[in-house]
C-alpha cells in the first residue's frame, strides 16, 4: 500500500523584502496573535533567509518557504514556490 507522505518540514508564506545577496531572499512572515495579557490581536513578524538558487524571486513578491538543513550561518530555509508576483508599479 503506498500513501503520500505527508512532510514534518514547517512551511511558511511570507513577502521578500530584500534580494541584494547572491542565492538568497529575506522573507517576512507575518502573524497575529492575542496578546497574553490583554487578550488584544496584535502583529508580530519575523525574518528569515531563504535558499534561492536560481535568484528567480524579486522585491514585493509573496512566496513560500520550506525549513531544511542549514545552509549557512543565519540559513536554514529554502524558496519553494511563487504565490503571488509582485505588482508592477
Amino acid at each position: 500500500m503506498t500513501e503520500a507522505k505527508t512532510s514534518l518540514k514547517r512551511t511558511l508564506v511570507g513577502k521578500v523584502v530584500s534580494d541584494k545577496r547572491a542565492k538568497t531572499v529575506t522573507v517576512l512572515i507575518e502573524r497575529r496573535v492575542k496578546h497574553e495579557l490583554y487578550g488584544k490581536i496584535v502583529g508580530k513578524s519575523s525574518k528569515y533567509h531563504a535558499h534561492d538558487e536560481k535568484g528567480e524571486y524579486k522585491l514585493g513578491d509573496v512566496i513560500e518557504i520550506t525549513e531544511s538543513r542549514p545552509i549557512s550561518k543565519t540559513k536554514n530555509w529554502v524558496a519553494t514556490r511563487l504565490v503571488k508576483k509582485a505588482a508592477l508599479v
